[in-house]
């Protein structure tokens, strides 16, 4: 599934993107505050299961294949990941980051007024299934990084349709070597997106795998 058409708008701003709330009149500001609130989901609350969780995943790659908590590789390189999926969908992913491209602040459009100053960067993966488990529409999404591993201070719901779509696994994502090729939409107001981040599960949640240049 892909979300394309109107594009659901929530940027949270963290720390970092404080200063972007200060032009807003009443109306706008008490939006932003509720903007975290409501895009708390976008963070897949199903991986917070531990991703060593899996009980029945037989076909799943051994643990000494999956990358560690912390790994960082290439941009370009495969990363093997344990993947947990709504509350019955489990298994094992391999993720190659292929891309991590700049867009045009005027891409931006579509999120309004609360968007301006901000450029998008474009992560492009390709998502294969490694544990041959049963993971179809599901869905998943990379964070951007700043030089070194920082956040953008800045969440994003929503795509780009043309410029950075969303895809969700097809039906037929069941078997091993099944592959789809999805975008994550990220966004900065400071300094350049230079990396991608895995974030799913308690493990890595603190300690993500990187994917950098």
């Amino acid at each position: 599934m892909t979300h394309k058409g109107r594009i659901v708008f929530a940027v949270a701003l963290t720390t970092l993107g404080l200063g972007l709330t200060a032009c807003n009149d009443g109306e706008d500001s008490a939006t932003t505050q509720e903007s975290p609130s409501a895009s708390a989901p976008a963070s897949p609350d199903p991986s917070s299961e531990s991703p060593s969780a899996g009980t029945d995943d037989d076909d799943a790659a051994p643990a000494g294949d999956v990358a560690a908590p912390g790994t960082e590789v290439k941009i370009g390189d495969r990363a093997v990941l344990p993947f947990t999926y709504g509350t019955d969908k489990k298994g094992t992913i391999a993720v190659t980051v292929t891309a991590i491209e700049k867009g045009a602040e005027a891409d931006m459009a579509a999120f309004g007024d609360k968007a301006k100053g901000m450029t998008p960067y474009y992560i492009r993966m390709k998502v294969e299934n490694v544990g041959g488990t049963d993971l179809s529409y599901a869905s998943l999404k990379l964070r951007g990084k700043l030089e070194g591993g920082g956040p953008t201070g800045v969440i994003l719901i929503g795509d780009l349709p043309d410029k950075c779509d969303s895809e969700s696994a097809p039906r037929d994502f069941t078997t091993k070597g099944a592959s789809f090729e999805t975008c994550s939409l990220s966004a900065t107001k400071t300094d350049p997106i230079a990396a991608a981040s895995f974030e799913e599960g308690d493990a890595y949640r603190d300690s993500p795998v990187l994917w950098t240049s």
